[in-house]
């Protein structure tokens, strides 16, 4: 059977893409921070799926976080046939006021972690001809975000980088997919610190609706899949709007009181 590395599992939409691919008979390296939300995920699955579930605990805002997945990889012989590169999150706020070492956190976690696993693993499927790579954006990448700024300009890297590689990669067997949901509800409002925005309160998807959406992509070689019909009137809309409209309407959904 084949082996499907996700990170970000231990909730939200990393969890129901493990899920996902472990009912479909793939074994699964399950990678986040938190040892007790992934091991209790790890047994669920091998004992309801009857598939091998392993843990590697990481935080990929370590920037050698990706080299130490890889290794641990290698030294268990693991080869990784579908790699999800799901970990992410968001910081809220008017950038000024932000934390530095929060926001290098984000770029880590959300561009260079994504990257440089995707260049360790991509390598050996290549040799292979076989493989498939799920990296999961945002409707955020297609619109400036203000008071969201670097989150948005994250998603907007992860779409492009995902479009890029995907053309690259067609000729050699393996396929990537750019996720692309609009709000979900996981704990990643929460986290940013904005469950009370408006982008919050308008009409969310739940997780596991986003994930089969991700799933279906992925098996199927597409290059984006953006769930849900609003969310894809919204970013077919933007190809259309001005930044400087686009940039209005998104500081207003993320917490500005008016348009000025």
């Amino acid at each position: 059977m084949p082996t499907a590395l996700v990170t970000g599992a231990s909730s939200g939409i990393g969890l129901d893409l493990a899920k996902l691919l472990a009912a479909r008979g793939h074994h699964l390296v399950l990678v986040a921070r938190n040892r007790d939300a992934l091991e209790a995920l790890a047994s669920h699955c091998a004992s309801r799926f009857r598939v091998n579930a392993s843990v590697i605990v990481k935080d990929l805002s370590d920037p050698a976080a990706p080299q130490q997945i890889a290794d641990q990889l290698d030294q268990k012989s693991t080869t990784i046939d579908i790699l999800v590169n799901n970990a992410g999150f968001g910081i809220h706020g008017p950038f000024a006021d932000t934390d530095p070492a929060a926001q290098r956190a984000l770029i880590q976690v959300n561009i260079t972690s994504l990257t440089e696993l995707t260049r360790l693993l991509l390598p050996a499927m290549i040799r292979r001809r076989h493989g498939r790579i799920l990296n999961v954006a945002s409707t955020a990448a297609y619109v400036p975000g203000p008071f969201m700024s670097t989150y948005y300009a994250s998603k907007a890297y992860v779409l492009s980088y995902s479009v890029a590689l995907a053309r690259e990669l067609r000729p050699l067997g393996v396929t990537v997919t750019a996720l692309c949901p609009g709000p979900t509800r996981t704990a990643f409002g929460q986290r940013a610190g904005m469950r009370d925005a408006r982008l919050f309160r308008l009409a969310t998807m739940d997780s596991h609706t986003v994930a089969e959406a991700g799933y279906r992509a992925l098996m199927t070689g597409k290059t984006i899949a953006i769930p849900g019909l609003l969310n894809q009137l919204g970013a077919a809309l933007s190809r259309l709007t001005p930044y400087a409209i686009s940039s209005r309407i998104t500081a207003l959904l993320n917490g500005e009181r008016k348009l000025q």
